[in-house]
């Protein structure tokens, strides 16, 4: 199945007998990203700003806390393990998966606002126009122990 994600196009195969990774539907979600123009936007309007020329780009720091955040992750050890993922980080238009030292200290020395600001402009972005169609909210909350 040909998905087009972040100006590349990647093919995605399922084989029911491979083994099963904790970011396999992720393909899908960036493509959502992608689409909506979601993650590209929210990584152009960050307001981290770095000033060395060995700094890394903004899209990987904040592609590897993404894809931390959708494997479960809590704790900034657990990045290590996403290093080896060669599907999800393109996906995103990452070059590279960010140490975990990297993601831990982008943030040290910037203002609270600013993030604070940023992230609530960037989550109303993503509801914002879904809130504006009717929708019916019909939940059963019935138990059926039979």
């Amino acid at each position: 199945m040909p998905l087009d994600l972040h100006g590349h196009r990647v093919y995605v195969e399922w084989d029911p007998h491979a083994p099963v990774t904790p970011l396999g539907q992720g393909v899908y979600f960036n493509q959502l990203l992608a689409t909506a123009g979601l993650f590209a936007e929210w990584v152009a309007d960050c307001p981290l700003r770095y000033s060395s020329p060995h700094a890394p780009q903004r899209a990987d720091v904040l592609g590897t806390i993404l894809l931390a955040v959708l494997a479960g992750n809590r704790r900034y050890a657990h990045v290590t393990a996403l290093r080896g993922d060669t599907v999800n980080p393109p996906a995103l238009g990452m070059s590279r998966v960010m140490s975990e030292d990297a993601v831990r200290w982008a943030f040290r020395d910037e203002a609270a606002e600013p993030l604070a600001a940023w992230q609530r402009r960037h989550r109303w972005r993503s509801v914002e126009p879904v809130l504006r169609e009717p929708w019916i909210c019909d939940v059963d909350v019935t138990i059926k122990t039979g």
